[in-house]
């Protein structure tokens, strides 16, 4: 009976619980859900809920977001500027619980192109993980360039606010701060991993301070200049060459990009503990906070901005939120206000290079990434962060950065190729759930319910769709010359048809996508029947199709495997 007992299976059913065997990475539990996706706890767990959803509220910075963007709102007036943001709010609100589903049922960092790949069917599973794997990269890396380049503009407009207006900055300064700035996000994300996690909260406080200092500081100086709830609530401009109706709609794109770093969560999910919770709930706050408070912001701002709104887009501060505080606090109010408010940005990059980096880092773990091997290792001796993701990042934000110096029109494409990028990666796997793999998904602690859960994701991937196209039209009307047209759709697609023809042409002979080994035990009768019509290998269960792991596309390679792949580097 002794023999009988050494050869039984028990090494091989213990093995998802060797993952937990790293106390000082994190929980046995975390690690545990992780090991059920395929991988091994390898990153430490230093982020809490709220630190979760700090590190999202920080990549969105709201104040400085809504700075960056006014010009895509103000041409719509009031009413595109107050009611576009709530109600864009609300529907992004929406896509938010969609992934709120997924981020608590399978948490981990590569969670947009794991779960396109866990639910697509056989025949599109690796060519749409490819390509929602690369255009999260390039949203990501999108989003730090916009940040960056906000803060550089930011930085400068103090500048010309202490000269009077009297220096004007040109493309290569411009460019030259931006890059000073992602140089110095790669060296603070390199060397502040053990602390990250804290600094969050610190983020956060100085968000609010900004807020409410704001919120006060407006009415306050404008006191005898305040605009009627009417002008602020009911009145429509159009500073456009386009229909009023789609004036108001290009001024969606405010709070589509500001309240556009919520999958940092997800990105966040193997260094955060109780993953499960702190990702859906780290991502409906952030959400629910920018909704709230934004709503606040552009209420006040309309309420205390110039009526003639030409003099704000053309001011020769060339921000016009710089204009806004000059004409409500004055000069020595401006410098500290814009100070404040680069600051805040300049930490929003911070963050958003950490959540990319960890994006990169998963997908280059599955091989997908060129240089995969060069990028997978781990760093221990830096707090066990992914520094040479880091800097990979780094490197494509300083060449995607060159675009500010060809002319405003183009670097306006860093804004928006981020949210197609973001749109494109977020919709995929919520429609791969809902078309291919509802049988298959099994919710975690957070779910919608059976009733609500699907109609909320055909809503969220509608209006993913939408923001899209929205995010490629040109801003100022149609009939664009050079100098005014929106490059997004140029850079997007070259993205996004070169990664397809990498897949088909090169990668399809070796990606086979993420590593699936689900643990059997607590799946129902429909879901294991469900993935083994698809001929997934998932420790457990006898596919359907073949035998062995020659029956697998690639989603079940072993725990073993795996471990195999993991590289650890001083």
């Amino acid at each position: 009976m002794s023999s009988q007992g050494e050869t039984s299976p028990k090494p091989e059913q213990r093995r998802p619980s060797e993952a937990v065997a790293h106390p000082e990475l994190g929980g046995a539990e975390d690690a545990a859900v992780l090991a059920k996706l395929g991988y091994k706890q390898e990153l430490r767990r230093n982020f809490t809920m709220i630190e979760v959803f700090g590190i999202a509220f920080s990549i969105m910075g709201l104040l400085p977001s809504i700075a960056s963007t006014l010009s895509y709102s103000i041409p719509a007036g009031p009413v595109g500027m107050v009611w576009g943001w709530f109600l864009a709010s609300g529907f992004i609100f929406i896509v938010g619980l969609a992934m709120a589903d997924l981020g608590s049922a399978m948490p981990t960092s590569g969670g947009l192109y794991w779960w396109t790949h866990f639910f697509a069917s056989p025949a599109t599973r690796n060519p749409l993980s490819f390509l929602v794997g690369y255009s999260n990269t390039l949203g990501l890396v999108g989003g730090l360039c916009s940040i960056d380049y906000g803060f550089s503009l930011m930085f400068l407009s103090v500048i010309v606010v202490a000269t009077d207006g009297n220096y004007t900055p040109s493309n290569g300064v411009i460019y030259s701060v931006f890059l000073a700035c992602v140089i110095c996000h790669g060296i603070l994300a390199s060397t502040l991993s053990k602390v990250m996690g804290k600094l969050q909260t610190v983020f956060v406080v100085m968000n609010f301070i900004l807020i409410f200092a704001t919120i006060i500081a407006l009415p306050v100086g404008r006191a005898m200049n305040r605009n009627s709830g009417s002008y602020i609530f009911a009145d429509t401009e159009n500073l456009t060459t386009w229909p009023t109706g789609w004036a108001f709609m290009l001024a969606w794109l405010s709070p589509i990009w500001t309240i556009g770093g919520f999958d940092s969560c997800v990105h966040m999910s193997e260094e955060a503990a109780n993953a499960t919770r702190a990702v859906p709930y780290g991502i409906l706050m952030a959400i629910g906070s920018c909704w709230l408070f934004g709503f606040i912001l552009v209420v006040v701002i309309a309420g205390c901005m110039d009526t003639n709104l030409s003099n704000i887009l053309g001011s020769p501060f060339g921000q016009p939120m710089a204009q806004i505080y000059y004409d409500a606090v004055g000069k020595q109010g401006t410098l500290g206000f814009m100070s404040l408010l680069f600051i805040v940005q300049f930490l929003m990059g911070l963050s958003i290079l950490v959540a990319a980096s960890r994006q990169s880092w998963a997908f280059s773990r599955d091989g997908a990434l060129p240089f995969s091997k060069f990028f997978r290792p781990i760093s221990k001796n830096l707090g066990y962060i992914p520094f040479r993701a880091i800097w990979g990042c780094v490197i494509l934000a300083a060449i995607l950065g060159l675009l500010a110096l060809i002319a405003p029109a183009a670097a306006q494409a860093l804004f928006s190729l981020a949210v197609a990028g973001n749109n494109l990666a977020w919709g995929t796997p919520i429609f791969a759930r809902v078309v291919w793999g509802q049988r298959k998904f099994k919710p975690g602690p957070f779910y919608t319910g059976d009733r609500l859960s699907v109609p909320i994701a055909w809503t969220a991937i509608v209006f993913l769709v939408f923001g899209i196209f929205l995010s490629m039209f040109p801003v100022g009307g149609p009939n664009p010359t050079p100098a005014t047209m929106n490059y997004t759709v140029v850079i997007n697609s070259s993205i996004w048809i070169g990664a397809l023809l990498y897949y088909f042409i090169d990668a399809r002979k070796w990606f086979t996508g993420p590593k699936i080994t689900i643990d059997t035990d607590d799946l129902t009768e429909e879901q294991a029947e469900a993935i083994r019509d698809e001929g997934l290998i998932v420790n457990g269960l006898e596919p359907m199709h073949g035998s062995g792991e020659e029956a697998t596309l690639g989603a079940g390679r072993s725990l073993g495997r795996d471990e195999k792949n993991t590289s650890v580097v001083s």
